[in-house]
């Protein structure tokens, strides 16, 4: 018998939850919807948005927001990558040796505290590195979206993966 899907047999009757997707296993065109989704919350937005330094009122200051189109505030943008991209770690770059860049991010519909995200991500490419023999090249698209199916958010983003990932996992206990 094998063992539960997402856990690695370490010992007879032990298993380890799996990080990260091996590099074999990121095959172009593979869809990964990740779970659980994440509400956003007002500790969340403050929280967040002081920490990046960004004092828009749009973002904290409940009146001004009430004189808006949107009539509240807006989560800020940044929160929303930082959310919906960790969302993506877990399966997709748990082991990464490195994350390379994100692109093409667009915020393509506006989220208020109290929404709840969820993440999807789909591999777009993947190649051997040049310049480092033992890791490969991800590519893949990440959409945000909200708890009624709306797209909150894209991005592409690049990171570095391990080839050999159970090499990876028994040095480093993962």
């Amino acid at each position: 018998m094998s063992g539960p899907t997402g856990f690695r047999k370490i010992a007879a009757g032990r298993y380890r939850e799996t990080v990260g997707l091996a590099y074999g296993e990121m095959t172009e065109g593979l869809v990964i919807e990740h779970r659980p989704g994440r509400t956003i919350t007002d500790t969340d937005n403050v929280l967040m948005t002081s920490l990046g330094g960004n004092d828009a009122p749009l973002h904290t200051d409940h009146h001004y927001s009430r004189h808006t189109a949107w009539g509240r505030p807006l989560v800020c943008s940044s929160i929303i990558l930082h959310i919906v991209g960790g969302m993506t770690v877990r399966s997709t770059s748990g082991l990464t040796i490195a994350n390379l860049g994100f692109d093409q991010i667009r915020c393509t519909h506006p989220v208020f505290v109290g929404d709840t995200l969820y993440a999807e991500t789909e591999i777009l490419e993947r190649r051997r590195s040049r310049s480092r023999p033992t890791a490969g090249l991800v590519t893949c698209r990440t959409t945000g979206h909200n708890q009624d199916h709306v797209t909150v958010m894209t991005f592409t983003r690049t990171f570095l993966v391990p080839l050999d990932t159970d090499a990876v996992r028994d040095r480093t206990h993962y």
